[in-house]
């Protein structure tokens, strides 16, 4: 139930049909007996400078969540940047403070490492691949370097973004060997597609993925659907996987801390959420 003293959350990106996160919030707050909601608002790039000022000129608005093409251009836009959000490159949360001044942050990297971890997975010394380095390619990259990997290539239809990623690697992590231009999956422990492709029926997948090895970790960010097409690949060669969907659930109670509303296990807001496909 929205009340005149309930808490806003706004949830910036376009298009917004493919957007889970209000599916676990909002039931998690209900739960908790939060009067808070996450609102999906679907923002086009050319209007999210002025609609990101207009929506915090709101007095009963906490903060928002990022998601895509925003991400990067957020860093911009906000008073003070973490460290984790200006190695990455991007945002996917902002956080009102009481002076009025707006804090970015960033999640997607954390979530998705958490996520492997949980399912047994050692990333120390590993060979990674990241296809994408926009807002959630460049966090999880960020995220894969301070979990300990040894060797990274990283890939992007802007070769530009893709050095600019290594680059801001290669200055927080020295040890760590990047390298940039190839998308052939052949030879990692790991790929990740951090890119949009699968959002769309019809998409190419984002790997060849006769070049990938039964051992390989395979982890999709696309949430559209629960098993991608990319996934569904995967696991026909027998590769291990990661739903986009658990890197959110693993993101989720570090926003929640954030926010100033407590905190949650992936397990407890897996068990209230409501998602829908």
């Amino acid at each position: 139930m929205i009340s005149g003293k309930t808490t806003l959350v706004a949830h910036f990106g376009y298009p917004t049909e493919a957007f889970k996160a209000p599916m676990i919030y909002n039931p998690w707050f209900d739960s908790r007996g939060i009067d808070a909601v996450v609102i999906p608002m679907g923002v086009k790039v050319e209007d999210y400078p002025t609609t990101l000022r207009a929506v915090f000129k709101l007095t009963n608005i906490r903060g928002a969540l990022v998601t895509m093409p925003h991400k990067v251009t957020t860093n911009s836009l906000v008073d003070e940047v973490t460290p984790t959000g200006r190695i990455a490159g991007a945002c996917n949360a902002i956080l009102l403070r009481p002076d009025g001044t707006l804090l970015g942050d960033q999640f997607d990297g954390a979530g998705f490492v958490r996520g492997i971890e949980r399912k047994g997975r050692k990333l120390a010394g590993t060979r990674v691949l990241v296809s994408g380095c926009g807002g959630v390619g460049s966090a999880i990259a960020a995220s894969l370097a301070a979990a300990g990997v040894a060797e990274m290539m990283l890939h992007d239809s802007y070769p530009a973004s893709a050095e600019s990623l290594a680059g801001r690697l290669r200055e927080h992590y020295a040890k760590l060997v990047v390298r940039t231009g190839s998308n052939d999956p052949a030879g990692y422990d790991l790929v990740v597609n951090a890119t949009p492709l699968g959002m769309k029926a019809g998409d190419p997948l984002p790997f060849d993925v006769s070049r990938i090895s039964p051992s390989t970790f395979v982890g999709e960010v696309v949430m559209k659907q629960e098993i991608t097409p990319l996934l569904a690949a995967a696991q026909a060669k027998g590769c291990p996987i990661q739903l986009g969907t658990d890197m959110l659930f693993e993101m989720i109670p570090a926003y929640l801390e954030f926010f100033g509303f407590g905190t949650a296990t992936a397990d407890e807001l897996r068990a209230v959420s409501r998602i829908q496909y």
